[in-house]
């Protein structure tokens, strides 16, 4: 059984009643296609949604120690993990407003990084097409997933692959699967276009301004709904091992959480809190964080949550 099945507005979505150990951690999708939290939720309602790519969805750690579980045992709510691996901003999005209609959570926190920004530019991204959206008359024109034609040869050897791990067992078919994406990842940008590991369907710099208008669509689901949306950015590792990097990426994140706060959106952003780490690096796996470092941030958000929203029923965070 894959991890994921084919969604006709998203692209992809986690595969509902998939139970693995998947990039050595136990990953669990319950009936709704969310990720399991590893404990029975809370019968209180309203919920928190959490929406984003795989650092809300919580790759390379269990299903207890992604930050949607801790912040479920830090406010006694009940939060919903609707974080999908792989997603650009503009999935994250739509996921939200799918979602939202789905479950009239009272919280929506849209968690990202700065390569959703980036992924916004493509068309088809880790193998996988995905939706994306256009900017036409100043306004955002959202185009379907779709495969180009000349795309469909080297689609022909991956799914080549994809039978081949198929026929493995599934303690190594989801290994076979992350060595493929890796291999591929390595190559050239070049390569990896030619070959359909990636379709760019705008200019480097046009994800920004794709975003900055996804933030109004969020902006107006929260005016015409009875929740609050909070927009968390969180960083990658590479933040803290390269000064360059970390600067570009943190003028691009200031950049969607200032037009998000324009927009009458609750913002937090994580950066100063990791910052104060004597050694940050330390709060991840490999490129995502580890328990540690997720609790760290549910512990973030769940003490900012009452000033954020203005609220007196949000259980004061203790310490996991």
């Amino acid at each position: 059984m894959s991890l994921y099945i084919p969604d006709e507005l998203l692209g992809h979505v986690p595969n509902p009643r998939f139970q693995a150990r998947y990039k050595n951690s136990l990953q669990t999708i319950n009936n709704d296609g969310l990720r399991c939290n590893g404990d029975t939720p809370p019968p209180a309602e309203p919920a928190i949604l959490a929406v984003g790519d795989s650092y809300t969805y919580g790759d390379e750690v269990d299903d207890w120690e992604t930050w949607p579980a801790y912040l479920q045992k830090l406010t006694g709510r009940r939060v919903l993990n609707g974080g999908v691996s792989g997603y650009g901003f503009d999935q994250t999005v739509l996921r939200a407003e799918q979602l939202a209609d789905r479950f009239n959570p009272s919280v929506i926190v849209v968690s990202f990084i700065e390569d959703d920004l980036r992924r916004t530019e493509m068309g088809t991204l880790w193998w996988r097409d995905k939706p994306w959206f256009a900017i036409e008359g100043g306004q955002l024109v959202h185009k379907a997933a779709s495969e180009p034609d000349w795309a469909k040869l080297p689609r022909r050897l991956h799914s080549w692959l994809g039978r081949c791990f198929h026929k493995l067992p599934p303690h190594l078919r989801t290994r076979g699967q992350w060595l493929e994406n890796r291999l591929a990842s390595a190559l050239s940008q070049e390569l990896q276009q030619s070959l359909g590991y990636y379709v760019r369907v705008h200019p480097a710099g046009v994800g920004l301004e794709i975003a900055r208008q996804l933030i109004e669509r969020l902006a107006d689901l929260q005016r015409k709904r009875s929740f609050k949306v909070v927009m968390m950015a969180q960083y990658p590792p590479v933040v803290w091992a390269d000064r360059s990097t970390a600067k570009e990426q943190r003028h691009a994140t200031q950049a969607i959480l200032e037009r998000a706060a324009a927009c009458g959106l609750a913002t937090l952003d994580t950066y100063q809190r990791l910052a104060t780490e004597p050694a940050p690096l330390r709060l991840y796996v490999n490129s995502h964080m580890n328990a540690r470092g997720n609790a760290m941030i549910a512990s973030l958000l769940a003490a900012s949550l009452p000033t954020l929203l203005g609220e007196k029923d949000v259980r004061a965070p203790t310490t996991i």
